[in-house]
């Protein structure tokens, strides 16, 4: 998924930075089939929002998804790309010195953990379930290093299994939002699931990481510019 982004022409993104346009391409990684459909709107001089929507096979979304915890998503952006060309599948993981492989994940932080856990479960799911990640939470978050988070992103994105998974990003904006009290990641996601319809639980989560990201960050947020803050945000809040 995330190699497909190096292969948008850099000099596009640059005549886009001069002429103000909206650009949307999809483009697909070559090693395992992964695309992504980015959406770049352009001002003067500067990229002023992206959108993207990926297609991931599931042992890729596993991984990404693994990485990605307490990670920035630039840092996983910058490293699954090495990772899956060192082993993009269950087999070839399973093989792979573990100081090899934190060597790549080391941008991410907690490398000696991640590692461990990517080269672990890869062999639990060679050896246990013929190398075919299993469509099961429970069997999902017995994987070294996946806990329920990361268990219903694979759910929900690979598998297309209803699920509301809370990272960070939800559980401060549900708070914002006076849509759960913030007591635990756990009620966060209690809360959401009994708010919102089932069927619309996948394509929410996503929506509310983008909206996040582009109007109601963790740092620097401001009320009156955030859409949902500035009409129905939680009272004090900045």
């Amino acid at each position: 998924m995330c190699a497909c982004i190096g292969g948008l022409d850099r000099a596009h993104l640059h005549i886009m930075s001069v002429h103000k346009e909206t650009t949307k391409t999809t483009l697909k990684n070559s090693i395992c089939g992964d695309k992504i459909t980015l959406e770049i709107i352009a001002g003067k001089k500067k990229i002023n929002s992206m959108k993207y929507e990926t297609e991931s096979c599931v042992y890729c979304e596993a991984s990404a998804s693994l990485l990605s915890r307490l990670s920035k998503n630039k840092k996983v952006n910058e490293v699954t790309p090495y990772l899956f060309e060192l082993a993009n599948n269950p087999n070839e993981m399973a093989k792979q010195n573990v100081n090899k492989v934190r060597q790549i994940v080391k941008p991410c932080g907690l490398s000696p953990q991640k590692s461990k856990a990517i080269v672990g479960l890869s062999k639990i799911l060679v050896n246990k379930y013929e190398s075919v990640v299993p469509k099961n939470f429970e069997k999902l978050e017995e994987l070294p290093g996946v806990g329920h988070k990361t268990a219903s992103v694979v759910m929900s994105q690979a598998f297309g299994v209803p699920a509301f998974p809370v990272d960070t990003h939800i559980h401060r904006l549900a708070w914002r939002w006076a849509l759960s009290t913030r007591k635990s990641v756990e009620r966060t996601e209690k809360d959401l699931k009994r708010l919102f319809p089932e069927e619309s639980w996948n394509k929410l989560h996503l929506q509310m990481i983008y909206f996040g990201r582009e109007y109601c960050p963790a740092i620097s947020h401001k009320k009156d510019i955030c859409p949902i803050c500035s009409k129905y945000g939680r009272k004090g809040i900045k």
